[in-house]
């Protein structure tokens, strides 16, 4: 079962800040996970929520503020650079997009672009992309491209609406029905869960066959799981 750190191990660290995606990597996590959003100028960063409030005194929406503003006041992480990251140290990517958004879907176009210019790069480190979202349109739109795309649900039946070879569900699912994975392999599919912080959650997820996980812990989570 892979361990991906969410928004770089948010449980320890500033999320989606380049100093949490090199713990991860100190960590021992087998990827990241990173939430993209465009700004004004159409630039892509990895930032969870519409605006900068939340993490920080400012009030800025990420969609009405360029990059060089951005980078002025709160100093968010550029796409780019967490991509480079993971092909300097070989470590997958979790790629989630926020909708709905004023650019709606841009953002998907832009990163499959900027994912076509380091097509070799990527395949050279042999490092797995994975394109998630909630938005159904948004799964259809990666599913064109050449990546392993992810449909995200909250819901058990959205999986049976599922575009997409891999179904990234939430924790209270699985907990909820544990025979839901084996439906789900049954079906071909693959099954990422977020977000799984606790041992017990941990252990079980392991048990059922789950893919992978995403955590806000990933190096308890490797000592949970007994990996070296």
């Amino acid at each position: 079962m892979l361990i991906y750190a969410h928004r770089g191990g948010a449980g320890e660290f500033p999320e989606g800040s380049l100093q949490a995606y090199l713990g991860a990597i100190k960590a021992g996590s087998d990827g990241f996970e990173c939430d993209l959003r465009l700004t004004k100028d159409n630039q892509i960063i990895c930032y969870h929520d519409p605006t900068t409030k939340r993490l920080s005194k400012l009030d800025l929406k990420i969609a009405n503020t360029t990059l060089s503003q951005l980078k002025e006041q709160v100093d968010p992480l550029g796409f780019v650079e967490l991509l480079e990251l993971a092909i300097a140290n070989k470590k997958d990517l979790v790629i989630e997009f926020k909708h709905p958004v004023p650019s709606r879907g841009l953002i998907e176009k832009k990163t499959h672009q900027l994912l076509n210019q380091y097509a070799e790069q990527i395949k050279s480190s042999g490092i797995k992309i994975s394109l998630i979202s909630f938005s159904f349109l948004a799964t259809l739109r990666n599913k064109k491209s050449s990546h392993q795309t992810g449909f995200l649900i909250n819901r058990k039946y959205l999986a049976r609406v599922s575009p997409s070879q891999v179904v990234a569900a939430n924790l209270e699912i699985i907990k909820a029905d544990h025979n839901f994975v084996l439906t789900q392999k049954k079906r071909g599919r693959k099954v990422m869960v977020w977000t799984v912080n606790e041992p017990e959650d941990l252990i079980l997820c392991k048990k059922l066959g789950i893919d992978a996980v995403i955590t806000d812990y990933p190096a308890r989570a490797r000592l949970t799981l007994g990996y070296s």
